[in-house]
């Protein structure tokens, strides 16, 4: 079993809870901020997810291409 799924995924309460404590350290005018600069780290990680995969899988149908063009057709 995986130990953080141990308990569920955390419900609507869980996450307002975690909002509120986020709201108590670091104040109403930074939140908007933050909240900001977690969407831009989300989407730039996305985009180098989907770039690594993208050229594993270039690696991948190349390598095949190869090993068609050394074996010879029966």
């Amino acid at each position: 079993m995986i130990p953080c799924l141990a308990f569920g995924q955390p419900g609507w309460l869980e996450i307002l809870l975690v909002l509120l404590i986020a709201l108590l350290l670091f104040g109403s005018k930074k939140l908007p901020a933050l909240a900001r600069a977690l969407g831009k780290s989300l989407s730039e990680f996305k985009r180098g997810k989907d770039e690594v995969v993208r050229e594993l899988t270039q690696s991948t149908e190349q390598d095949k291409e190869k090993e068609e063009e050394k074996t010879p057709p029966a």
